[in-house]
């Protein structure tokens, strides 16, 4: 392969997306399904899903892997003396899908501990498999949608960014300083905040505005001033940024000071909670309410987006049936899918397995509805990690809506009781592992369009990769189960598991607010008929305030770095270039560091490195020290874009 400097400009837009050049040319053969790399992919796969699984657990959230282990698999394919930038992507695929099945297990799965029932190995372990297999095979038919006739309309931040350190590392230079630059202040920044707890990582304010000693007004605001959401804004740009931002505004500045204005007055809980209203801080309404709201909204989202996306499938089917019977119509290597029979065979297969196989036990009827829920969030769950990338993926909103007509289904034939919720829970666990898993496709797939990889090669890799990590996963899982428990005093909690739980049982006992869910699905069909982007909107109503903040500040940033070059188009390329490396190398250190921060708490060392409490308690506990320091990160990165290098200035 010639020697080449970087991803041209051409990778982020500009052109159609049948006319982008890649990275690797589509005539050139590198190794890439090999030994070395799927052997890599999965130990790597299985790594990331241990620790997401036990983060999942601990705080309902899971980390992208696709970023870090893209310099990982660089690393130590480097290190054997293999540079194939091909077997490198392939690794980063494979690692970032054992990331994303631990969330849709983690985050289902432990219910039915929950409920006081068994779970095995190997009921997770089949639960996984089937709905792993779904999420990546049917995001192949979506492939050419999403990611050549969506090119540059899509951002795929992680994807694009994890493309970066794959050339970068690969090529070297000052695109390679640039992401390790990245890599090392992100990783600092959290290691400092996530690690140290000198500060931090989420100063949040509680707004409280009484009339009369009664509370008119209540909300919440706050950042997640996190490397990591930097970056990311920083590469998603200002205007998803914004869409974001603005269904946070709606969350906390509409719809929690509405409800808690309406309730205050309720003597008794209204359910879904068991506290009332007026003893409720705002984040308990954002979390018993608003994020119902905004599930439906991501649902409807998901509705239209799928309804658009449809005459593309049905083009992208017809043409792979037709490539079939002609068998003499030769097609370039980075355009080469699995063949189509493998996705119409696996839907039929994992509808006969979850129906038939006695660790799954489903009712047929449940069979058939995991499989085409799990469809219809693919689509969702691919093109959003195309808007936000995978670590903002709100798996646990589209498992909630799957539940809500899983368990109203089952319940409508008559499976009712705890098996019916167990029923509900396993399919609604395929469903979840399938969404999960195509974000995770999803954001390989592109990067494999950016690099110029062979898409077949990739989902062949992510297939094998699969079936480690779930065994992986489902290990983690059940041993952290077995020895801390679920709830109380000393065990996980679980956090989103038990909403899970909630949800199902609240079907069955007709106890479910509905009405929340159809308001959320109002906004979001309103939405769409202003010619506005219903998931990004919805992302925010559903997502908890400072996460959007942290986004739109990294939106904002870009904006400041747009402007001063505004007259230099050529130079405001090479800067903004320079700034997505930079942010790429953000999430990367930021995401690796909050990993090595997860295995320090499970192996019980993180009292003994979290000591900015006990040094410096009133640093630790101050918001306003967590904002400087967040702003001061930001002005680091800024300068480190705008300033010009030695090498520069000795060439001007």
């Amino acid at each position: 392969m010639s020697e080449k400097k970087g991803l041209s400009h051409e990778a982020y837009g500009g052109v159609k997306g049948e006319d982008y050049v890649p990275y690797v040319n589509a005539k050139e053969a590198l190794p890439e399904l090999t030994i070395a790399s799927i052997i890599i992919g999965s130990l790597f796969a299985a790594i990331f899903s241990a620790a997401n699984v036990y983060l999942g657990l601990k705080v309902g959230m899971t980390i992208s892997a696709i970023i870090p282990a893209s310099i990982l698999g660089t690393a130590v394919l480097f290190a054997f003396g293999r540079r194939s930038i091909l077997e490198a992507n392939l690794v980063a695929g494979v690692a970032g899908v054992g990331e994303a099945l631990a969330g849709g297990i983690v985050f289902t799965l432990p219910a039915i501990v929950v409920w006081g029932q068994k779970l095995t190995l190997l009921q997770i372990v089949s639960i996984t498999i089937l709905g792993g297999i779904l999420g990546i095979l049917f995001v192949v038919p979506l492939r050419k949608y999403l990611m050549v006739e969506e090119h540059g309309k899509l951002p795929f931040p992680e994807s694009m960014a994890a493309s970066e350190v794959l050339v970068n590392s690969a090529a070297g230079g000052d695109g390679l300083k640039s992401v390790v630059t990245g890599l090392a202040g992100g990783g600092i920044f959290k290691f400092l905040s996530g690690g140290l707890l000198l500060w931090s990582e989420s100063p949040t304010w509680l707004i409280n505005v009484t009339q009369g000693g009664k509370s008119i007004f209540a909300s919440i605001f706050g950042i997640d001033a996190i490397a990591s959401l930097l970056g990311v804004g920083f590469i998603v740009g200002i205007e998803v940024a914004i869409y974001m931002f603005a269904g946070a505004v709606i969350a906390c500045f509409g719809l929690i000071p509405l409800i808690k204005f309406l309730g205050e007055g309720l003597a008794g809980p209204l359910y879904p909670s068991t506290v009332p209203i007026a003893e409720m801080t705002a984040s308990a309404i954002r979390s018993e309410y608003v994020r119902y709201i905004g599930a439906g909204a991501v649902a409807a989202g998901g509705f239209i987006s799928l309804a658009k996306a449809i005459p593309i499938i049905a083009k992208s089917i017809k043409s792979a049936f037709s490539g079939m019977k002609s068998g003499s119509v030769e097609t370039k290597r980075t355009e080469i899918d699995v063949k189509i029979t493998w996705v119409m065979g696996a839907a039929v297969l994992v509808f006969f397995l979850s129906w038939l196989l006695p660790m799954t036990k489903l009712h047929p009827v449940g069979a058939l509805l995991a499989v085409i829920f799990s469809f219809f969030f693919a689509v969702v769950s691919a093109r959003i990690c195309g808007i936000i990338g995978a670590s903002n993926n709100p798996i646990s909103g589209m498992t909630i809506a799957t539940l809500l007509f899983i368990t109203a289904i089952l319940k409508a034939i008559g499976v009712v009781g705890n098996t019916g919720m167990v029923m509900a829970l396993t399919a609604g666990g395929i469903v979840s592992v399938a969404t999960a898993v195509a974000g995770g496709a999803g954001q390989a797939l592109k990067s494999t369009y950016i690099i110029g990889g062979t898409p077949k090669n990739v989902e062949i890799g992510l297939l094998i990769g699969l079936v480690v990590s779930a065994i992986a996963g489902g290990a983690a899982m059940l041993l952290l189960i077995n020895i801390y428990g679920i709830g109380g005093e000393t065990g996980l909690p679980a956090p989103q598991a038990n909403l899970m739980a909630m949800v199902v049982q609240g079907v069955m006992d007709a106890k479910l607010p509905w009405t929340l869910v159809l308001v959320g699905a109002a906004i979001g069909i309103a939405m769409e008929m202003f010619k506005l982007p219903v998931l990004p909107v919805a992302l925010g109503i559903y997502l908890p305030m400072n996460l959007s903040a942290g986004v739109l500040a990294g939106g904002i940033l870009r904006v400041i770095v747009d402007k001063k070059y505004k007259a230099k188009e050529k130079l405001k390329k090479e800067k903004v270039e320079k700034g997505v490396l930079v942010a790429s190398g953000l999430v990367a250190g930021d995401a690796l560091v909050g990993i090595l921060i997860a295995a320090l708490t499970g192996l019980g060392l993180a009292d003994a490195v979290g000591i900015g409490p006990n040094i410096l308690p009133a640093l630790a506990e101050s918001k306003i020290f967590a904002i400087v320091m967040f702003l001061a990160l930001m002005f680091w990165v800024y300068k480190y874009i705008t300033g010009d290098s030695k090498k520069a200035k000795k060439k001007a």
